[in-house]
């Protein structure tokens, strides 16, 4: 009887086997990086309808985060500054400048600029500045060095596995909560604790952690009190409790 099928044919089904083989990986690491926020996000630097230069004013003149950004410390957003906050120097310093004619423009007709929003969080993610600000986490932590940036980018991914990573390590990421707006700060000799640290053992802990996860918790210290003889007396916590969420609920409400 004749042979239907020549030899090499016998080779197919390895060849195919061996060709999935290949492209499952490959296909798999190709959509888990090009179709991840450390690749699609990360470095998105729109320009602005004005060339605001960061690198200047946070850099070089040494402006602090919280002058613009005034709601970080009380608040879940940072707040963009309004026109008057712009003024409020502009009004004398480089007053004709043709870079800051949309400004006066705002200024004069009350129009607020319509600035391009860079950092970026789903609807669904929760999110507090405030509640970050008082734990001590750092703007460089999230935002880089924007005091180098002429034109702000995007230097995290900001992707659910990079929040995580701090939640579960927090004290990785940590500073003293006065050098949260210090961009230069490089963490030296410092080892925060996420630890229950207190002169107190009355002290309620739970109360304080609850005024951490709180949005209208304001500063990392806080003044707890204390019955000495029927005495209120008001004691200081040397360091709050850090106790970040990592189930769903804490950022999917």
């Amino acid at each position: 009887m004749a042979v239907i099928f020549p030899r090499w044919t016998n080779w197919i089904p390895l060849v195919v086997v061996g060709g999935l083989a290949l492209a499952v990986p490959s296909i798999t690491f190709a959509v888990l990086y090009w179709f991840s926020p450390e690749y699609t996000d990360v470095g998105y630097a729109p320009k602005q309808p004005v060339p605001f230069s960061h690198k200047l004013h946070a850099g070089e003149l040494g402006l602090d985060c919280r002058y613009c950004h005034y709601t970080v410390e009380k608040a879940g957003h940072a707040a963009v500054p309004s026109t008057e906050t712009c003024m409020g120097c502009h009004t004398a310093i480089r007053n004709k400048s043709e870079k800051l004619t949309l400004v006066r423009e705002s200024y004069n007709t009350g129009k607020p600029v319509e600035w391009i929003r860079v950092h970026m969080l789903p609807d669904y993610a929760y999110f507090n500045h405030s509640v970050h600000v008082a734990a001590g986490v750092g703007c460089a932590t999230c935002h880089g060095r924007i005091d180098k940036m002429t034109v702000v980018r995007q230097a995290k991914p900001l992707s659910m596995s990079w929040c995580l990573d701090c939640h579960r390590a927090p004290n990785k990421h940590l500073r003293p909560r006065e050098q949260v707006t210090n961009m230069a700060w490089t963490g030296k000799g410092y080892t925060p604790s996420v630890k229950e640290t207190h002169r107190s053992k009355r002290v309620d802990i739970q109360r304080l952690r609850k005024a951490l996860l709180n949005e209208t918790a304001k500063t990392p210290v806080r003044m707890a009190q204390k019955s000495h003889g029927g005495k209120m007396a008001k004691e200081k916590i040397e360091r709050i409790v850090v106790n970040p969420p990592e189930h769903c609920s804490g950022c999917h409400r």
